[in-house]
């Protein structure tokens, strides 16, 4: 448990940035969810 919180620790430091910048890529890819039919499991691909 210890192990995955620090890798979100480091993917935070890397790539995260201020509250804002979190929240507008939040949005996006809830825009890109409902998108693709608000679906967890899609249908594969042939």
């Amino acid at each position: 448990m210890l192990y995955s919180m620090k890798i979100s620790q480091d993917i935070r430091r890397q790539h995260g940035g201020s509250q804002q910048e979190i929240e507008e890529g939040m949005a996006q890819k809830s825009k890109e969810f409902a998108a693709a039919g608000n679906r967890v499991y899609l249908p594969m691909a042939d």
